[in-house]
């Protein structure tokens, strides 16, 4: 009788307690998908497990539990331990055992995956001394605080450094995975994958993540929490006095802030993060300029063009089609 061949891609799973499903989720779709050549689910090129020293659900941030279906046992048994990390602010760390288990892993060799805000537990583990990691834009600064000294990768959406990949999180964890499923099934599987879930394409690790603008980095906390606050209303811009008001300062202290921070007034830093964001859009969509210029805070799509003109030399439509030429039309 022939015995099944062995699974290309052995994936061993800890999720940390509030754990991001969409993370998760993405990462261990990629698998799926990619592991059976029907649609049936079958472990057949992929094969991974939920790990656990106990077998108890493990709750998500978003209250769904997963329940674990292996023991926390022989990491050479597989080819990756990914570990999912959650809510930042209310993150319980996972326990000894785990990072025993890690370290474990470490020593033989199997390589280390963090997802999300794992990297902060890993990091916090000794894991990942001496690598470089990817963070997301959004908890930059926040790893910043926490590891001092220590600088990640926020403008990439995964990095591979040896036996430690990280990436951002969110749908960045179906790229890393395609990139895993790619190195061990091969690449029309992992094509499979991201177009069963209407992701266009293979990403490399170096494409970059949307978010800030990178010259606006800074380890200001004030001028920080400006940044994201304008971030996070890019279709309703605030005047400076409002954005001060909210952030309980003068207009004049945010302003000092800004200029010795990034050399530039909250209003400049507003107008390039909308204009970053509209820049993404254009390359990254099919949506009209009318439809980008009201999502980034524009009147009309008519001022948007003369600004957007301005700032990079060409109009918006004419960017997207520069944009999307391939390098032997350049």
């Amino acid at each position: 009788m022939t015995q099944p061949k062995a699974p290309k891609l052995r994936v061993g799973f800890i999720l940390a307690p509030h754990f991001t499903i969409s993370a998760f989720a993405s990462f261990l779709d990629v698998l799926r998908l990619a592991a059976d050549d029907g649609d049936q689910s079958r472990q057949i090129n992929c094969e991974w497990h939920i790990l656990s020293h106990n077998g108890q659900p493990v709750r998500s941030s978003s209250a769904v539990e997963v329940r674990p279906d292996a023991p926390l046992a022989r990491p050479q048994d597989y080819d990756y331990i990914v570990v999912v990390g959650g809510l930042l602010k209310e993150q319980v760390r996972i326990g000894p055992e785990y990072i025993r288990f890690l370290r474990d892993a470490a020593n033989r060799g199997v390589p280390l995956v963090a997802l999300c805000t794992a990297v902060f537990l890993m990091h916090e583990a000794g894991l990942l001394d001496g690598y470089k990691c990817c963070v997301s834009w959004f908890h930059h600064d926040d790893f910043l605080e926490t590891f001092e000294g220590m600088v990640p990768i926020s403008d990439q959406i995964f990095v591979v450094d040896r036996d430690r990949l990280t990436c951002s999180g969110g749908t960045s964890s179906a790229h890393l995975a395609a990139f895993l499923v790619e190195r061990h099934v091969g690449r029309a599987a992992a094509q499979k994958s991201l177009h069963i879930m209407i992701i266009d394409e293979l990403q490399v690790a170096e494409k970059p993540q949307p978010g800030l603008p990178l010259e606006l980095s800074t380890r200001d906390p004030l001028v920080s929490r400006a940044l994201l606050r304008i971030q996070q209303r890019l279709d309703a811009p605030e005047p400076a006095e409002n954005l001060a008001k909210a952030l309980g300062v003068s207009k004049r202290k945010l302003e000092r802030h800004f200029q010795k921070a990034l050399n530039i007034t909250p209003s400049i830093a507003a107008m390039r993060i909308r204009i970053a964001q509209a820049k993404m859009m254009i390359e990254r969509t099919d949506r009209t300029i009318v439809d980008i210029a009201n999502s980034t805070g524009f009147c009309d799509a008519s001022h948007f063009s003369r600004v957007f003109s301005k700032q990079e030399g060409m109009a918006p439509a004419a960017y997207r089609q520069a944009s999307r030429l391939g390098p032997a039309d350049v």
